[in-house]
């Protein structure tokens, strides 16, 4: 198959997934086009089968701000008339189903029909879709795409309930790529971090407020107290400066290392002995997963798909939104006994199995397959019965 893949060039969840998935399409013989304004952080330079079309909304004195919907949207169809594209598929709601949408139709003006999948990955539902400005939007493009599919149950039914839908919606969990998350030996690097032997917890974000980057430092407080331990706080965002000011308010700073942006992430959560996820929102939990799949427990809130993922008391513990103290005496629990952390490290890891591409990855292709044959029959019914062809 020849798929377009349009996304956020970002370290968010949504970009990384559809950058991931892309990857592994072209390992499998598809040819895969990414549409967007910036190289996708996870895309190397070069990759078989893979072509990166950049999007450039140019300045014009009549706009305040440059116009990169339409830009967006001239380039979608240059891409599938002269690439040849099956099907596109787009990821998060806003902008890209609704201009995905504005793409199929000026394309069957000049005789060509591209089916176009959508998948929700949560803020674009959750926070951005139930804004008014924008949900009438949403509603309009989830109902209009071919197909939909959506990250988690938990997301699946929050769609449901929060606009009239009468398109169907398929779940297909976010996934992980084992040959890169694993748990490798970096013993040398953890000695540099932690040289007696201390306990590492980590949390990966993009520092914005709904992850609760807060609650993990004054968790970690907490624990630093009953247990010698660093905490390694990877990314980068709005809220990383007030995250620092509590640091030293704290007097911690020599135990807590900003990382910022890691392109190596799986490197970092090599050396992790618990990752603290409180998100007051996660459609799924990316994140966490890929925590898990190096062999790392879990303590996280309750929120959205999380529990869908860690299993509350197996791969670790999932707490109510905000409950610090709980988050603390729960990591604590993990952390004291070697025993009952190997438990949750092994329990984690075989979780994470359940996510690997090889598993998920075919429900994509599968998904791919069902829409192109269904709309390409549909499209060529009509073609039948317009009167011109009479």
């Amino acid at each position: 198959m020849n798929i377009g893949i349009v996304c956020y060039p970002t370290f968010g969840g949504s970009g990384v997934v559809a950058t991931e998935l892309g990857i592994a399409l072209s390992k499998k013989g598809h040819e895969v086009h990414f549409i967007t304004y910036k190289r996708p952080a996870r895309l190397t330079p070069f990759q078989e089968n893979v072509y990166y079309h950049e999007v450039n909304a140019y300045e014009y004195p009549l706009f305040e701000f440059k116009p990169y919907e339409t830009a967006l949207a001239s380039k979608m169809v240059d891409v599938v008339l002269y690439e040849n594209l099956d099907i596109l598929h787009v990821h998060y709601a806003i902008p890209h189903a609704a201009v995905a949408f504005m793409a199929q139709k000026i394309l069957e003006t000049k005789g060509k029909f591209i089916p176009i999948v959508t998948t929700l990955h949560g803020t674009d539902i959750t926070l951005v879709g139930n804004n008014p400005a924008f949900s009438p939007v949403v509603e309009f493009s989830i109902n209009n795409s071919n197909g939909v599919t959506a990250v988690s149950n938990h997301l699946k039914e929050a769609t449901l309930s929060s606009f009239k839908i009468n398109n169907d919606i398929k779940v297909i969990y976010n996934f992980i790529d084992f040959e890169r998350f694993n748990k490798k030996d970096k013993n040398h690097f953890k000695m540099a971090i932690a040289p007696d032997g201390e306990k590492i917890i980590t949390h990966t974000s993009n520092f914005r407020k709904v992850k609760r980057v807060e609650d993990v430092i004054l968790a970690f407080a907490k624990i630093f107290k009953k247990i010698p331990s660093k905490l390694l706080l990877i990314g980068d965002g709005p809220e990383r400066d007030n995250m620092e000011q509590l640091c030293r308010k704290i007097g911690l700073c020599d135990h807590i290392l900003f990382l910022g942006n890691q392109s190596a992430v799986e490197e970092l959560l090599a050396l992790a002995d618990l990752f603290i996820l409180p998100s007051e929102n996660e459609s799924f939990g990316l994140a966490a997963l890929e925590a898990m799949a190096c062999g790392v427990p879990v303590v996280s809130s309750n929120a959205g798909g999380l529990p869908e993922l860690n299993l509350d008391g197996i791969t670790g513990y999932t707490c109510d939104i905000g409950d610090v103290s709980d988050i603390a005496k729960k990591s604590i629990k993990i952390l004291e006994n070697n025993e009952t952390l190997l438990k949750f490290k092994e329990a984690a890891h075989n979780r994470a199995q359940t996510f690997n591409i090889s598993n998920i990855l075919p429900q994509y292709e599968s998904y791919y397959e069902e829409i192109i044959k269904k709309y390409t029959k549909l499209n060529s019914n009509k073609d039948m019965l317009n009167p011109k062809n009479i």
